[in-house]
């Protein structure tokens, strides 16, 4: 399973670079090693893909997008393709649980992954940015996880909600300086704040 992942990855790599013309600013601050968390704004199922791919090898393997449960893991088949391609982890929005963000919270602590997350909780419709949920917050408030912030461009109109084939429109990942909350504890206010 970990060589399909990592090929599949790489196969994506190169169609993003090919067709899309992918260009990533800020490489260098994209974390190499976990424990981190990669933030993006989301307009499209591509977007856990591309942020993924542009990972170092060392990276790659040990991060996690944190998707829809409810959408990308409802049957078996799009639960494998979902695992294969994204090796991401099912939260299902309409019933997430304390418990389950602490566990998603526990492994990020434990130092031995790193997770790709849309702070918004859905995919924009219209390419605006979406109010964040406090997710966030919980997994990181208090400690000194890095969370990188990073912005897609392209990828709305590469393939929006009402497409299921992609156009070939350019990407362009810009990212951010890393940043630290391991001053704010970990209580709903400082959780909001984030």
């Amino acid at each position: 399973m970990w060589s399909l992942h990592h090929g599949a990855t790489l196969a994506l790599w190169a169609y993003f670079r090919v067709a899309h013309r992918l260009r990533v600013d800020g490489r260098e601050k994209l974390p190499t090693q976990p424990p981190f968390v990669l933030v993006a704004n989301h307009a499209s199922h591509m977007d856990a893909l591309i942020l993924a791919a542009s990972l170092s090898r060392s990276a790659r393997g040990a991060t996690y997008p944190v998707a829809a449960g409810d959408f990308l893991f409802e049957s078996a088949a799009t639960s494998v393709l979902t695992a294969l391609f994204m090796n991401a982890l099912p939260i299902w929005r309409k019933r997430v649980t304390r418990h389950a963000l602490d566990d998603l919270r526990d492994r990020l602590v434990g130092g031995d992954c790193g997770f790709i997350l849309f702070p918004e909780g859905a995919r924009s419709r219209d390419g605006q940015l979406l109010p964040f949920k406090g997710g966030i917050g919980r997994l990181v408030a208090g400690t000194s996880i890095p969370v990188v912030p990073c912005w897609i461009e392209g990828a709305f109109r590469a393939l929006p909600a009402d497409r299921k084939i992609p156009r070939l429109s350019r990407l362009d990942v810009r990212v951010g300086d890393p940043v630290r909350f391991s001053d704010l504890s970990n209580e709903r206010e400082t959780r909001d704040s984030i």
